[in-house]
């Protein structure tokens, strides 16, 4: 239903005054500005044909089309490698004093641990979680995982190679879901050891 007549009006006035909430929602996800103007733009295509009488919170819907296309938007850019996987998840750490920021980026964590563990081996995952996200020396990372630091280091820069390539491994949902959550508490907490014994169990064959 394309909007015309004075619903048009409305319609526009609903919008542009969501739009400051919208950028903020499409910016906290896929963390660049022009990242963000291009999502409302397509969240503003999609409000001009949406039927707005079946629309009972204009907000709401607007809210959910924005996150939504966002994170579309973050999982290709993921994909075309023009965000790195490693400094996302780092900003989400840091950012975990923010619980509004928190909230608006936990499902495109989602996207990014899925994103590395169809690339990465276990180990090769293990090593770049604890390196890129948590800035863990090599040292420690073989010392957590019992692993050599040579063989740490190679590891991460398998890794580092393995995200430039065009790869896509089979994702167990159920070892999935336990790294995010053993990833967002670590983020949260401040303490890794949990993230790490996850880590350290989580290096059989792919």
């Amino acid at each position: 239903m394309t909007i015309d007549g004075p619903s048009t009006v409305r319609a526009t006035a609903e919008f542009e005054s969501a739009r400051s909430r919208l950028l903020g929602v499409a910016h906290q996800v896929v963390g660049r500005a022009a990242d963000a103007e291009d999502v409302v733009q397509d969240v503003w295509v999609r409000w001009q044909t949406a039927d707005h009488a079946t629309v009972r919170s204009p907000i709401a819907f607007l809210v959910t089309v924005t996150r939504r296309l966002a994170l579309n938007a973050a999982a290709s850019a993921y994909a075309r490698r023009e965000v790195s996987a490693g400094e996302w998840l780092s900003d989400f750490v840091l950012a975990v004093d923010d619980p509004a920021r928190d909230a608006e980026r936990g499902d495109v964590l989602e996207v990014a641990v899925q994103f590395l563990m169809e690339r990465l081996a276990p180990a090769e995952c293990a090593v770049y979680l604890l390196r890129e996200a948590f800035d863990y020396p090599f040292r420690e990372i073989a010392g957590a995982l019992d692993i050599s630091e040579a063989n740490a280091r190679q590891l991460a820069t398998r890794a580092r190679r393995h995200l430039r390539e065009d790869r896509r491994g089979p994702v167990d949902q159920t070892e999935r879901d336990g790294l995010l959550r053993a990833f967002a508490d670590a983020a949260r907490r401040g303490e890794t050891g949990r993230l790490v014994d996850h880590l350290s169990r989580w290096r059989g064959p792919r």
